[in-house]
Protein backbone atom coordinates (compact mmCIF):
# COMPACT_ATOMS: atom_id res chain seq x y z
CA UNK A 1 0.00 0.00 0.00
CA UNK A 2 2.79 2.40 0.92
CA UNK A 3 4.70 1.64 -2.28
CA UNK A 4 1.58 2.51 -4.30
CA UNK A 5 1.38 6.10 -2.97
CA UNK A 6 2.49 8.89 -5.34
CA UNK A 7 6.07 9.96 -4.62
CA UNK A 8 5.29 13.69 -4.82
CA UNK A 9 2.64 13.39 -2.11
CA UNK A 10 4.30 14.95 0.96
CA UNK A 11 2.77 12.94 3.80
CA UNK A 12 3.78 11.28 7.04
CA UNK A 13 2.82 7.60 7.11
CA UNK A 14 1.44 5.77 10.13
CA UNK A 15 0.70 2.04 10.05
CA UNK A 16 -1.99 0.32 12.13
CA UNK A 17 -2.13 -3.44 12.57
CA UNK A 18 -5.90 -3.45 13.20
CA UNK A 19 -8.96 -1.21 13.41
CA UNK A 20 -8.49 -0.36 17.06
CA UNK A 21 -5.00 1.01 16.38
CA UNK A 22 -6.41 2.94 13.41
CA UNK A 23 -9.02 4.67 15.60
CA UNK A 24 -6.29 5.62 18.09
CA UNK A 25 -4.19 7.07 15.26
CA UNK A 26 -7.13 9.16 14.02
CA UNK A 27 -7.76 10.50 17.52
CA UNK A 28 -4.05 11.37 17.79
CA UNK A 29 -4.31 13.49 14.63
CA UNK A 30 -2.29 11.07 12.48
CA UNK A 31 -4.91 10.26 9.85
CA UNK A 32 -6.15 13.12 7.68
CA UNK A 33 -6.66 10.36 5.11
CA UNK A 34 -7.18 6.72 6.07
CA UNK A 35 -6.66 3.77 3.74
CA UNK A 36 -8.86 1.20 5.45
CA UNK A 37 -8.95 -2.56 4.95
CA UNK A 38 -12.15 -4.42 5.83
CA UNK A 39 -10.82 -7.77 7.05
CA UNK A 40 -8.77 -7.10 10.18
CA UNK A 41 -8.42 -8.59 13.64
CA UNK A 42 -9.66 -6.87 16.85
CA UNK A 43 -11.85 -4.34 14.98
CA UNK A 44 -12.76 -4.73 11.31
CA UNK A 45 -13.19 -1.99 8.74
CA UNK A 46 -16.98 -1.78 9.04
CA UNK A 47 -16.63 -1.24 12.79
CA UNK A 48 -14.01 1.47 12.24
CA UNK A 49 -16.39 3.31 9.89
CA UNK A 50 -19.14 3.07 12.53
CA UNK A 51 -16.83 4.57 15.19
CA UNK A 52 -15.70 7.37 12.84
CA UNK A 53 -19.30 8.32 12.13
CA UNK A 54 -20.55 7.95 15.74
CA UNK A 55 -17.69 10.04 17.17
CA UNK A 56 -17.43 12.40 14.18
CA UNK A 57 -13.70 11.75 13.85
CA UNK A 58 -11.77 14.03 11.43
CA UNK A 59 -10.58 11.75 8.61
CA UNK A 60 -11.35 10.98 4.96
CA UNK A 61 -11.66 7.22 4.39
CA UNK A 62 -10.73 5.24 1.29
CA UNK A 63 -11.54 1.56 1.72
CA UNK A 64 -9.00 -0.85 0.22
CA UNK A 65 -10.22 -4.45 0.08
CA UNK A 66 -10.23 -7.69 -1.87
CA UNK A 67 -13.97 -8.06 -1.18
CA UNK A 68 -15.73 -7.61 -4.53
CA UNK A 69 -19.30 -8.06 -3.29
CA UNK A 70 -21.62 -5.27 -4.44
CA UNK A 71 -23.09 -5.27 -0.94
CA UNK A 72 -19.64 -4.58 0.54
CA UNK A 73 -19.28 -1.50 -1.67
CA UNK A 74 -22.76 -0.25 -0.79
CA UNK A 75 -22.16 -0.80 2.92
CA UNK A 76 -18.93 1.18 3.14
CA UNK A 77 -20.29 4.06 1.05
CA UNK A 78 -23.41 4.22 3.26
CA UNK A 79 -21.12 4.33 6.32
CA UNK A 80 -19.26 7.37 5.00
CA UNK A 81 -16.28 6.08 2.97
CA UNK A 82 -15.26 8.28 0.04
CA UNK A 83 -14.67 5.35 -2.29
CA UNK A 84 -13.69 1.69 -2.56
CA UNK A 85 -10.34 0.57 -4.02
CA UNK A 86 -10.15 -3.08 -5.04
CA UNK A 87 -7.00 -5.06 -4.25
CA UNK A 88 -4.39 -5.56 -5.53
CA UNK A 89 -3.48 -1.86 -5.48
CA UNK A 90 -1.14 -0.08 -7.87
CA UNK A 91 0.34 3.41 -8.11
CA UNK A 92 -1.88 4.15 -11.12
CA UNK A 93 -5.03 3.05 -9.31
CA UNK A 94 -4.23 5.05 -6.15
CA UNK A 95 -3.12 8.13 -8.12
CA UNK A 96 -6.37 8.09 -10.09
CA UNK A 97 -8.60 8.04 -7.04
CA UNK A 98 -6.54 10.66 -5.16
CA UNK A 99 -6.58 13.01 -8.16
CA UNK A 100 -10.31 12.42 -8.62
CA UNK A 101 -10.91 13.80 -5.13
CA UNK A 102 -8.40 16.63 -5.65
CA UNK A 103 -6.00 15.25 -3.02
CA UNK A 104 -2.97 15.11 -5.37
CA UNK A 105 -2.27 16.40 -8.86
CA UNK A 106 -2.19 13.73 -11.56
CA UNK A 107 1.56 13.99 -12.34
CA UNK A 108 4.98 12.47 -11.53
CA UNK A 109 5.82 8.81 -11.60
CA UNK A 110 8.08 7.25 -8.99
CA UNK A 111 7.07 5.46 -5.81
CA UNK A 112 7.15 6.29 -2.13
CA UNK A 113 9.04 3.85 0.08
CA UNK A 114 8.12 3.46 3.76
CA UNK A 115 10.92 3.58 6.32
CA UNK A 116 12.27 0.17 7.29
CA UNK A 117 11.13 0.45 10.92
CA UNK A 118 7.68 1.97 10.33
CA UNK A 119 5.85 -1.24 9.44
CA UNK A 120 4.32 -3.55 12.04
CA UNK A 121 5.25 -7.12 11.07
CA UNK A 122 3.41 -10.29 11.92
CA UNK A 123 6.50 -11.68 13.64
CA UNK A 124 6.05 -9.07 16.38
CA UNK A 125 2.75 -10.57 17.48
CA UNK A 126 2.92 -14.22 16.36
CA UNK A 127 5.52 -16.88 17.19
CA UNK A 128 6.94 -17.88 13.79
CA UNK A 129 9.97 -19.87 12.63
CA UNK A 130 12.95 -17.64 11.84
CA UNK A 131 12.76 -16.23 8.33
CA UNK A 132 9.10 -17.16 7.78
CA UNK A 133 7.53 -13.78 8.60
CA UNK A 134 7.68 -12.28 5.09
CA UNK A 135 6.42 -15.54 3.57
CA UNK A 136 3.43 -15.71 5.91
CA UNK A 137 2.49 -12.03 5.54
CA UNK A 138 2.70 -12.08 1.75
CA UNK A 139 0.82 -15.37 1.41
CA UNK A 140 -1.86 -14.03 3.75
CA UNK A 141 -2.35 -10.97 1.54
CA UNK A 142 -2.36 -12.97 -1.72
CA UNK A 143 -5.01 -15.29 -0.29
CA UNK A 144 -6.94 -12.29 1.05
CA UNK A 145 -7.42 -11.00 -2.50
CA UNK A 146 -8.26 -14.47 -3.88
CA UNK A 147 -10.65 -15.12 -0.98
CA UNK A 148 -12.51 -11.90 -1.74
CA UNK A 149 -13.13 -12.99 -5.33
CA UNK A 150 -14.39 -16.37 -4.16
CA UNK A 151 -16.64 -14.68 -1.60
CA UNK A 152 -18.10 -12.46 -4.34
CA UNK A 153 -19.04 -15.49 -6.44
CA UNK A 154 -20.51 -17.21 -3.38
CA UNK A 155 -22.59 -14.10 -2.59
CA UNK A 156 -23.92 -14.07 -6.16
CA UNK A 157 -24.80 -17.76 -5.98
CA UNK A 158 -26.57 -17.61 -2.62
CA UNK A 159 -28.01 -14.11 -2.84
CA UNK A 160 -26.69 -13.10 0.59
CA UNK A 161 -23.83 -11.06 2.06
CA UNK A 162 -20.73 -13.09 2.94
CA UNK A 163 -18.71 -12.07 5.99
CA UNK A 164 -15.09 -12.36 4.89
CA UNK A 165 -12.50 -13.30 7.52
CA UNK A 166 -8.83 -12.58 7.96
CA UNK A 167 -7.16 -15.64 6.37
CA UNK A 168 -5.00 -17.48 8.90
CA UNK A 169 -1.66 -18.95 7.80
CA UNK A 170 -0.37 -21.87 9.87
CA UNK A 171 3.31 -22.63 9.21
CA UNK A 172 3.95 -25.93 11.00
CA UNK A 173 4.49 -29.67 10.75
CA UNK A 174 1.55 -31.53 9.23
CA UNK A 175 1.08 -33.61 12.36
CA UNK A 176 0.47 -30.41 14.39
CA UNK A 177 -2.16 -29.05 12.03
CA UNK A 178 -5.21 -30.51 13.77
CA UNK A 179 -4.24 -28.57 16.91
CA UNK A 180 -3.76 -25.26 15.05
CA UNK A 181 -6.97 -24.93 13.01
CA UNK A 182 -9.87 -22.89 14.37
CA UNK A 183 -12.37 -25.26 12.75
CA UNK A 184 -11.01 -27.98 15.04
CA UNK A 185 -13.34 -26.57 17.71
CA UNK A 186 -16.26 -28.27 15.93
CA UNK A 187 -17.02 -31.74 17.30
CA UNK A 188 -17.61 -33.24 13.87
CA UNK A 189 -17.25 -32.02 10.31
CA UNK A 190 -17.99 -33.18 6.79
CA UNK A 191 -15.14 -32.66 4.32
CA UNK A 192 -14.42 -32.79 0.61
CA UNK A 193 -10.95 -32.54 -0.93
CA UNK A 194 -9.58 -31.27 -4.25
CA UNK A 195 -5.97 -31.94 -5.17
CA UNK A 196 -4.27 -29.19 -7.19
CA UNK A 197 -1.04 -28.87 -9.15
CA UNK A 198 0.73 -26.92 -11.86
CA UNK A 199 3.77 -24.68 -12.45
CA UNK A 200 5.92 -26.90 -10.22
CA UNK A 201 3.45 -26.75 -7.33
CA UNK A 202 1.02 -29.18 -5.78
CA UNK A 203 -1.24 -29.28 -2.77
CA UNK A 204 -4.70 -29.98 -1.45
CA UNK A 205 -7.79 -27.82 -0.91
CA UNK A 206 -10.30 -29.04 1.68
CA UNK A 207 -13.78 -27.66 2.38
CA UNK A 208 -15.22 -28.51 5.81
CA UNK A 209 -18.79 -27.98 7.00
CA UNK A 210 -20.51 -28.63 10.30
CA UNK A 211 -23.88 -30.42 10.39
CA UNK A 212 -25.73 -27.23 11.42
CA UNK A 213 -24.68 -25.46 8.23
CA UNK A 214 -26.35 -27.88 5.82
CA UNK A 215 -30.08 -27.09 6.35
CA UNK A 216 -29.79 -23.33 5.59
CA UNK A 217 -27.35 -24.01 2.73
CA UNK A 218 -29.72 -26.52 1.16
CA UNK A 219 -32.48 -23.92 1.38
CA UNK A 220 -30.34 -21.17 -0.20
CA UNK A 221 -29.13 -23.44 -3.00
CA UNK A 222 -32.65 -24.78 -3.71
CA UNK A 223 -31.66 -28.43 -3.74
CA UNK A 224 -34.71 -30.44 -4.84
CA UNK A 225 -33.76 -34.08 -4.21
CA UNK A 226 -35.98 -36.04 -1.81
CA UNK A 227 -32.90 -37.73 -0.34
CA UNK A 228 -31.47 -35.43 2.38
CA UNK A 229 -28.06 -37.13 2.35
CA UNK A 230 -27.90 -36.61 -1.41
CA UNK A 231 -28.77 -32.93 -0.90
CA UNK A 232 -25.88 -32.61 1.57
CA UNK A 233 -23.47 -34.21 -0.88
CA UNK A 234 -24.64 -32.02 -3.76
CA UNK A 235 -24.23 -28.84 -1.68
CA UNK A 236 -20.78 -29.93 -0.52
CA UNK A 237 -19.52 -30.68 -4.03
CA UNK A 238 -20.99 -27.56 -5.65
CA UNK A 239 -19.75 -25.27 -2.88
CA UNK A 240 -16.25 -26.72 -2.85
CA UNK A 241 -15.94 -26.48 -6.63
CA UNK A 242 -16.89 -22.79 -6.55
CA UNK A 243 -14.71 -21.74 -3.60
CA UNK A 244 -11.67 -23.86 -4.45
CA UNK A 245 -11.78 -22.90 -8.13
CA UNK A 246 -12.15 -19.15 -7.45
CA UNK A 247 -9.46 -19.09 -4.74
CA UNK A 248 -6.91 -21.00 -6.80
CA UNK A 249 -7.64 -18.82 -9.83
CA UNK A 250 -7.11 -15.68 -7.75
CA UNK A 251 -3.78 -17.00 -6.45
CA UNK A 252 -2.72 -18.09 -9.95
CA UNK A 253 -3.42 -14.66 -11.47
CA UNK A 254 -1.49 -12.77 -8.79
CA UNK A 255 1.55 -15.05 -8.86
CA UNK A 256 1.49 -15.83 -12.60
CA UNK A 257 0.98 -19.55 -12.05
CA UNK A 258 -1.07 -22.12 -13.92
CA UNK A 259 -2.86 -24.19 -11.24
CA UNK A 260 -5.52 -26.81 -11.94
CA UNK A 261 -7.61 -28.70 -9.39
CA UNK A 262 -8.98 -32.24 -9.50
CA UNK A 263 -12.52 -33.56 -9.08
CA UNK A 264 -13.75 -33.59 -5.46
CA UNK A 265 -13.25 -36.55 -3.15
CA UNK A 266 -15.34 -36.87 0.02
CA UNK A 267 -12.97 -37.41 2.96
CA UNK A 268 -15.68 -38.25 5.47
CA UNK A 269 -19.03 -37.19 6.87
CA UNK A 270 -19.64 -36.02 10.43
CA UNK A 271 -16.23 -37.05 11.74
CA UNK A 272 -13.64 -35.34 13.99
CA UNK A 273 -11.10 -33.10 12.28
CA UNK A 274 -8.20 -35.38 13.25
CA UNK A 275 -9.84 -38.30 11.43
CA UNK A 276 -10.45 -36.21 8.30
CA UNK A 277 -6.86 -34.97 8.14
CA UNK A 278 -5.38 -38.39 8.87
CA UNK A 279 -3.84 -39.77 12.02
CA UNK A 280 -0.28 -40.14 10.75
CA UNK A 281 2.48 -38.40 12.73
CA UNK A 282 3.81 -36.48 9.75
CA UNK A 283 6.76 -34.17 10.50
CA UNK A 284 6.93 -32.58 7.03
CA UNK A 285 6.58 -28.79 6.94
CA UNK A 286 3.36 -27.35 5.52
CA UNK A 287 1.84 -23.94 4.95
CA UNK A 288 -1.87 -24.25 5.70
CA UNK A 289 -4.17 -21.33 4.89
CA UNK A 290 -7.46 -21.39 6.80
CA UNK A 291 -10.40 -19.32 5.50
CA UNK A 292 -13.55 -19.31 7.62
CA UNK A 293 -16.47 -17.85 5.63
CA UNK A 294 -19.59 -16.91 7.61
CA UNK A 295 -23.03 -15.74 6.52
CA UNK A 296 -26.65 -15.56 7.65
CA UNK A 297 -25.42 -14.09 10.95
CA UNK A 298 -23.18 -17.06 11.65
CA UNK A 299 -25.78 -19.76 10.89
CA UNK A 300 -23.52 -21.03 8.12
CA UNK A 301 -19.77 -21.48 8.47
CA UNK A 302 -17.65 -22.82 5.62
CA UNK A 303 -14.04 -23.67 6.43
CA UNK A 304 -11.74 -23.68 3.41
CA UNK A 305 -8.25 -25.09 3.95
CA UNK A 306 -5.42 -24.73 1.42
CA UNK A 307 -2.43 -27.00 2.08
CA UNK A 308 0.99 -26.40 0.49
CA UNK A 309 3.80 -28.93 1.00
CA UNK A 310 7.54 -28.34 1.34
CA UNK A 311 8.33 -28.16 -2.39
CA UNK A 312 5.36 -25.88 -3.04
CA UNK A 313 6.38 -23.55 -0.22
CA UNK A 314 9.71 -22.97 -1.99
CA UNK A 315 7.91 -22.26 -5.29
CA UNK A 316 5.41 -19.92 -3.59
CA UNK A 317 8.21 -18.07 -1.85
CA UNK A 318 10.04 -17.60 -5.14
CA UNK A 319 6.94 -16.16 -6.83
CA UNK A 320 5.93 -13.96 -3.91
CA UNK A 321 9.36 -12.30 -3.76
CA UNK A 322 8.30 -10.48 -6.93
CA UNK A 323 5.43 -8.85 -5.00
CA UNK A 324 7.50 -7.57 -2.07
Amino acid sequence: MARALPAEWDVELTFAANGEEAVSAIKAGKADILFLDLNMPVMNGYEVLDVIRAQDLPTMVLVVSGDIQADAYNRVISKGALDFVQKPVSTEKIRDILSRFGIVANSAVSQLQPSADSRVTLSQVVDLPEGSSNFVETLQEVVNVAMGRAGGKLADLLGTFIQLPVPQVHFCQYGELKHRLNCGNSQTLTAVSHGFNGSGMSGEAVLLLGADSFPPLISLMHEESDDYRQKELSVLVDLSGLLVGACLQGISEQLDLDINHSFPVVLGRERPLADLLGSRQDTSQVAAVEINYQFLEGQIQCHLLLLFGHDSIAKLSERMELLQ
